[in-house]
């Protein structure tokens, strides 16, 4: 009673045109018992209730066969593909295990059903399938290639079998997964006549509207395509027939969904699009002749009528790497119109037919671009169709070895690279995830921050606000995004503590009453042994080093550099003024630093910052060792020193003439990059009296050159005058000092 429930009276027809068909395109691949033991496993199965209706209301056992007559009949694959098809249902509702698979039916079946199973095992997480990541997972988790194409089948099925379902929503979802998913994978594999179906499916399950009227516009035009069609080919044919040439001819309508992507693309209506068709010549060549012939067809083709050069795509010298071969020209028909004309043989037609999924011998490519990769690299076909299964068995995908693919618990799927740990995939969703992170749980158990992560795993990221990165995290995430991220992150946890640790010691400063001279700091920190400034601040921060320690220090330091400079103090008695005064009162009653080279009594230097010259304007800057710095007034670091350090900056100007001395300055040049260029520039500057050349260095970039000269001149005369030459050189457009 259970089995009549099991099947109604349109589903029992079915069963037995399925059943003769399916044992027809096995052939002789399926063993004596593999019938009557998978015919007694699905009753028992059925009466058992564990094969149910999907939420389509599909029967699962008229589903599987429909799959398996597809997998068989166009895309090639038999025994183990079919049994594994019927079976894995069964393996799903643990009616029976894998490994009783395994010993009735073999390794082989048992190998697909596990495929299939984790395939389906991922959809019940509830993916965000819309991601190339998801697709990525899809094909690593599959291993062996045949459950990628059985997946495809199954979803060409369904959405054949869809068309007049009342559940309307999970059709478009169907739909839409069909359309993003398997028919670009479709695509790929060289199911060329699948990829279309999916398509055009999925168009009239989401786009009604558009499918319908196009349907509609194409069975209006198809009287007048066919008359057109056998004016074309009425010629041609014959020319062949008189060549000798064994072959058939057929014109080919475009795919609803290619002529609905060419009107979006070229924002036209469907009478805009004039392309509808292709004629494909298939000829009947042995295979040592099949160039040669395909060639001899395309000479017929192009004298009859006029090619279009740019459009001629030859697929017979170098196949396409899915294996696809033919020869594609477009030639200017009758009434003007471009017809697209496909030239291939028996063989080539059935690949690009059926794909070469029957016979492939693929690889594995690892690393991260390794899916397009490895699809790509599909070519060849086996020429013994005998050893097809037998090869099929040998090769394993063996992709993204350096990748994992890993799940949120709201299905967000991320790639991480291979080793990548828990507080990895902390970092990657996010800093502020990962700075805070205390642990986490992977597949509902908790783990600690330092756990591996591998392909499928559902991981939730544990927090915690009392929780800061740590130094010793460096040492447990493997991607450089998560390492940097720390890095960043302690850097800032350093700044933070040593601001905190500076106003704490300036503080301490205020509380006891005492002046806070940062000059007498930095000097007591660099006699103290630290490199750096955050160093000493950090060590303040941890409590290693006492605050009022530091300045007891500071008091003692302070104090031993007072009574040394009271040593050095001169009486007025025994100081004998000089003609060439250092100091002189400027107009405004100030002291003003005059700068001379013969300057006695006071170190000075020139800063590097902005290479000043005499004729600059200039200012003196007290520095910390207690020396002077000219910089020019324009200098990039005035305004810094100046809004910090103004009691430290000291009026200058130049004294005398500058021609008794010579100064370094940089200059910097752009260009054309002409031949010549460099020369004319060295040499206006070696007929110029007083400026030397000092070094020169030029890099070269896109047809500009920049170039970065280092000179000797007097004063900021000769250097205007200098620079203004060079700008009058042909190809140069800007000079500028550096």
């Amino acid at each position: 009673m259970e089995e009549r429930v099991f099947f109604t009276d349109e589903e029992r027809k079915q069963l037995f045109v399925l059943y003769k068909e399916l044992l027809h395109l096995s052939g002789d691949t399926l063993k004596e018992d593999d019938c009557k033991k998978l015919k007694n496993h699905l009753v028992l199965a059925a009466a058992n209730n564990s094969l149910q209706r999907d939420n389509f209301g599909m029967n699962p056992i008229i589903k599987n066969m429909q799959t398996a007559v597809i997998v068989a009949d166009e895309i090639g694959m038999q025994r183990a593909s079919i049994l594994g098809i019927m079976l894995h249902d069964s393996v799903r509702s643990h009616f029976i295990t894998t490994e009783q698979v395994h010993e009735q039916y073999g390794e082989d079946v048992a190998g697909i059903i596990r495929g299939l199973i984790r395939i389906n095992d991922l959809y019940a997480k509830s993916p965000t399938v819309e991601s190339e990541n998801f697709r990525n997972l899809l094909l690593s988790f599959a291993e062996d290639m045949r459950v990628i194409l059985i997946m495809i089948a199954d979803r060409v099925n369904v959405m054949r079998q869809i068309k007049n379902t009342e559940n309307v929503r999970a059709r478009r979802e169907v739909a839409n997964e069909a359309a993003y998913l398997y028919a670009p994978l479709a695509h790929k594999l060289g199911l060329y006549k699948l990829k279309s179906e999916l398509e055009d499916l999925s168009l009239k399950y989401t786009e009604r509207d558009v499918y319908y009227l196009i349907k509609e516009k194409l069975n209006e035009t198809k009287a007048s395509r066919d008359r057109y069609i056998a004016a074309f080919t009425a010629p041609i044919q014959k020319k062949l027939e008189e060549a000798g040439l064994k072959f058939h001819m057929k014109g080919r309508t475009k795919s609803i969904h290619s002529i609905w992507q060419k009107m979006k693309k070229q924002h036209t209506s469907f009478e805009g699009i004039y392309d509808l068709f292709a004629i494909r010549i298939i000829l009947d060549s042995p295979y040592e002749k099949e160039k040669q012939e395909c060639w001899q067809a395309y000479s017929i083709v192009t004298d009859m009528y006029q090619p279009n050069p740019k459009r001629l795509r030859d697929w017979l010298s170098i196949p396409k790497s899915n294996g696809y071969e033919s020869l594609h020209i477009t030639v200017m028909g009758p009434e003007g119109k471009w017809v697209e004309v496909q030239i291939r043989t028996e063989r080539m037609d059935n690949i690009a037919e059926r794909g070469v999924a029957a016979h492939w011998r693929y690889k594995g490519i690892k690393g991260e671009t390794g899916l397009d990769e490895w699809l790509t690299s599909i070519r060849e076909a086996l020429e013994n169709s005998d050893s097809d299964m037998q090869a099929m068995d040998q090769f394993k995908m063996d992709l993204y070895k350096d990748e994992v693919f890993v799940f949120t618990p709201k299905g967000d799927l991320y790639k991480l690279a291979k080793g990548a740990t828990v507080l990895d995939f902390a970092f990657h969703i996010h800093s502020n995830v990962g700075s805070k992170c205390i642990g986490g749980k992977v597949n509902g158990k908790n783990v600690p921050i330092r756990q591996v992560l591998n392909s499928g795993d559902q991981v939730e990221i544990m927090t915690s606000n009392a929780q800061t990165p740590k130094h010793d995290w460096l040492n447990i995430v493997t991607t450089s995004r998560a390492r940097s991220k720390i890095r960043q992150a302690l850097k800032e946890i350093t700044a933070r503590q040593s601001a905190y640790a500076k106003e704490t010691l300036e503080r301490k400063f205020k509380n006891r009453k005492l002046e806070y001279d940062e000059a007498v700091m930095m000097r007591l920190i660099k006699k103290e042994g630290f490199k750096e400034v955050t160093e000493f601040y950090q060590k303040i921060a941890d409590e290693t080093l006492d605050v009022n320690e530091v300045i007891d220090r500071y008091l003692a330091l302070q104090k031993k550099e007072n009574e040394a400079q009271q040593d050095t103090y001169r009486s007025a008695g025994n100081y004998n003024l000089q003609p060439n005064e250092e100091i002189v009162k400027n107009s405004s009653g100030s002291d003003v630093l005059v700068i001379d080279r013969n300057l006695k009594g006071i170190d000075f230097t020139l800063a590097k910052c902005c290479n000043p010259i005499y004729g600059d304007d200039v200012f003196g800057f007290v520095t910390v060792n207690g020396g002077i710095k000219i910089h020019r007034k324009d200098c990039p670091n005035a305004p810094q020193m100046q809004a910090r350090f103004g009691y430290r900056i000291v009026p200058a100007r130049w004294a005398g003439k500058g021609k008794d001395s010579q100064y370094s300055i940089r200059l910097s040049v752009i260009g054309h990059d002409d031949i010549g260029i460099v020369n004319n520039i060295t040499s206006i500057i070696s007929k110029e009296n007083n400026i030397q050349l000092r070094s020169i260095a030029i890099d070269s970039h896109d047809g500009l050159f920049s170039g970065m000269l280092t000179v000797m001149v007097d004063d900021t005369s000769k250097l205007e005058a200098l620079i203004k030459k060079l700008r009058g050189v042909k190809g140069v457009k800007q000079v500028s000092r550096s």
